[in-house]
């Protein structure tokens, strides 16, 4: 026997519990069970007392684990239509080359239209509330852009769908699932009531036809239209079988659930008997019932069909099927079939006639048209299950495609939680340019994120399971980049060498930033362009050495006049005359073979005073300068080889593999039931190695055998 599946119709005056399982075409019940609610814990479809709709679910759950003698723990719910919203859209999915479309294939296309819906839908909410995607329907599928009823087994080139998906405000679909939690289920599947009862009371062969399915409940009226094979139109109204009740109360003066026994009695009884709330019995004539409602039910019908006709393009449709408890009463059909200008018997309910295909093993029970919508939640689990996972991520729920083989990081990406914030964070990196030639300072490295399934810490890679929550917490920024021109490879690795007197002279080289000279404390800042100068002029050096020459003594360089402007460069030679040594010259100017390291002059004004007049004033001819080799820039970032083409990574001080995605069209949602292969440099792989320049990668999808 196949599993069992429990469906759960929650509505506005009771829920129904059907436990059943497929076998063949056929649908098999082995157990089920109805109950009232005890107050009016539900307004029109919507929960407004969870605890007291939990403890009946509850309550139905107990008597069908009675009957069946098996906990239950999963449950398929539906919600009605109430402020519901729709979006039509169409989506298309194109291969690479000619492809067997496969079920995997499809179910993706539909996934594709659901987002694309849920997108267009933000863009138009103009409310405060979120909305939740709580069914679609396929109008038609198009291969090669020709109209086909199923895709799958043909050879395409492009796959693409007209779909429309529906929504409800989230706090509707919250207070479900809490009232199931706190009966002590979990949520396998979720549809919406038009959906499921649709799948029963109008199989696809009708759907040719442009018919209507009125399910009237409670507290709304639901409403789908069919036509050329497909669902094309979904709608509610806010008026049911609980006006007519509260009409019930207010003339009989009786409470409502005395209210609810006279209106079911008017539809299968001569006469019914009640007490009022002062005690006094009464015996009534149902066509007493017919008279007092005939009006509210004239109101209710007229709201139906002008809304059928706005959902069918301000058109009657040629035949309408009305399900749902509300639909009973009495002159409800007549009375829409006048409003849509249709036979009354056009105008039809559907009960035992749509339910041939289902056995119920419980002898007692009886086809009824209240019977549509719990059989029809049951049923779409089979149209759905498997393929979709629910999910909570950082408090909004969520809907994937289960490949059973789903992810955090996953969930993060369909999320659109960004890939940065999911690895430690650099801070801020400073940018600038040494000799011509990009650096980068890196910023401190940040934690990593925290990342919570159902409350305990786990990784990115952990498996996901069906309706838990994930909570991440972003990774942290460290602290920005900081560094001072001092603590540069080329500052202190770099000096430059002089020949003053016959004695070599070593001096650190002057540093000179965006053409300002600099001390070598100098914070270095964004875009800076620093030079470590190839010379000095004759006053610096002077400064430098700290001696005091003969102005009346002549200046040499290279054998050739020169003054204090003039410029040295490497292993030029100098020749002056001191007049006064502040400091032992021998301990500057020593042996090349053990030079010691030098002392930078405090005098810095001076300093950049004389290399101030150094650029005002023209070289001399007897010291020209070296010429200047010109470096080519190098572009800062990386480069690495992605399915065999090159791609330049920039922007970041640092790469991990899943940068890559920002850089390449590759749709992560394109699994088709494939696994993703992650190689680099020809080995398995993560989403947080490091990447580097000239590595190798390979992304593609692992066809199934």
């Amino acid at each position: 026997m196949e599993p069992l599946v429990f469906g759960l119709d929650i509505g506005t005056r009771n829920v129904v519990g059907t436990v059943g399982y497929k076998e063949g075409t056929e649908f098999i019940v082995v157990a089920q069970y109805m109950k009232e609610h005890e107050t009016r814990a539900m307004l029109d479809g919507q929960i407004h007392d969870i605890g007291r709709v939990a403890k009946t679910i509850e309550t139905v759950k107990q008597q069908l684990e009675e009957q069946i003698g098996t906990p239950l723990t999963e449950v398929c719910i539906a919600a009605a239509g109430r402020v519901l919203k729709t979006v039509t859209t169409t989506v298309e999915y194109e291969y690479d080359e000619e492809t067997v479309v496969t079920r995997e294939d499809i179910h993706t296309l539909d996934l594709l239209g659901i987002e694309k819906a849920s997108g267009i839908l933000k863009e138009e909410n103009d409310t405060k509330f979120k909305f939740y995607c709580v069914g679609y329907s396929v109008v038609k599928y198009y291969l090669n852009d020709d109209i086909f009823s199923n895709l799958e087994g043909h050879k395409a080139d492009r796959i693409s769908e007209d779909i429309i998906v529906t929504f409800l405000p989230e706090d509707v679909v919250d207070g479900l699932y809490s009232a199931c939690n706190l009966a002590g289920l979990e949520v396998a599947n979720m549809t919406l009531e038009p959906i499921a009862a649709i799948n029963v009371a109008i199989p696809e062969a009708f759907r040719m036809l442009n018919i209507a399915l009125v399910d009237v409940g409670a507290g709304t009226s639901d409403i789908s239209i069919t036509r050329d094979g497909s669902i094309i139109a979904y709608g509610m109204i806010p008026f049911a079988g609980d006006e007519i009740t509260e009409m019930l109360v207010q003339h009989y003066l009786v409470d409502f659930k005395t209210a609810e026994h006279i209106k079911l009695g008017s539809g299968s009884e001569k006469e019914i008997e009640f007490k009022d709330i002062m005690s006094i019995s009464h015996t009534i004539p149902a066509k007493e019932v017919w008279d007092i409602t005939e009006e509210l039910v004239d109101r209710i019908t007229t709201s139906v069909a002008e809304k059928i006709k706005a959902l069918n393009g301000d058109k009657s449709v040629s035949a309408t099927f009305v399900v749902g408890g509300g639909g009973k009463i009495h002159g409800f059909t007549e009375m829409l079939a006048d409003k849509l200008g249709l036979p009354h018997e056009r105008v039809a309910l559907r009960g035992e006639e749509v339910l041939q295909e289902v056995h119920f093993e419980q002898t007692d029970i009886q086809k009824d048209p209240l019977l549509v919508t719990p059989i029809g939640i049951c049923l779409n689990y089979y149209d759905q299950k498997n393929n979709f996972i629910m999910i909570h991520f950082n408090g909004e729920r969520m809907k994937l495609y289960d490949n059973s083989k789903l992810t955090v990081v996953d969930a993060a990406m369909q999320a659109g939680f960004p890939n940065d914030q999911l690895f430690p964070r650099r801070g801020k990196e400073v940018n600038f340019m040494v000799n011509g030639r990009p650096r980068i300072l890196r910023g401190q490295s940040g934690e990593s994120a925290v990342v919570r399934m159902n409350g305990k810490v786990v990784n990115i890679n952990t498996p996901l399971e069906a309706n838990c929550e994930i909570v991440i917490e972003p990774s942290t920024i460290g602290e920005d980049a900081a560094g001072t021109v001092e603590q540069l490879e080329e500052y202190t690795e770099s000096t430059i060498v002089f020949e003053v007197n016959k004695k070599t002279v070593i001096c650190p080289r002057f540093v000179e930033v965006n053409g300002v000279l600099e001390p070598p404390s100098y914070r270095i800042q964004e875009g800076d362009r620093i030079e470590l100068r190839n010379y000095y002029t004759i006053g610096q050096l002077v400064e430098f050495m700290d001696v005091e020459l003969d102005l009346d003594q002549e200046i040499l360089v290279n054998n050739r006049d020169a003054d204090m402007a003039t410029l040295v460069y490497e292993n030029f030679s100098v020749e002056w005359t001191v007049v006064e040594t502040r400091t032992h010259i021998e301990d500057l100017a020593q042996d090349e073979a053990a030079p010691e390291e030098p002392a930078v002059s405090e005098s810095g004004k001076e300093i950049e005073a004389a290399s101030e007049g150094a650029q005002t004033e023209s070289e001399p001819a007897a010291t020209p300068e070296e010429p200047v080799k010109e470096e080519k820039e190098e572009p800062a970032g990386i480069q690495v080889i992605v399915n065999k083409e090159p791609i330049f990574m920039s922007g970041k001080a640092e790469y991990i593999y899943v940068d890559v995605f920002d850089y390449i069209e590759f749709n992560l949602n394109d699994s088709r039931g494939r696994n993703i292969v992650t190689h680099l440099n020809g080995q398995n792989t993560e989403y947080t190695a490091p990447l580097k320049d000239g590595d190798v990668v390979d992304i593609y999808w692992e066809e199934n055998n």
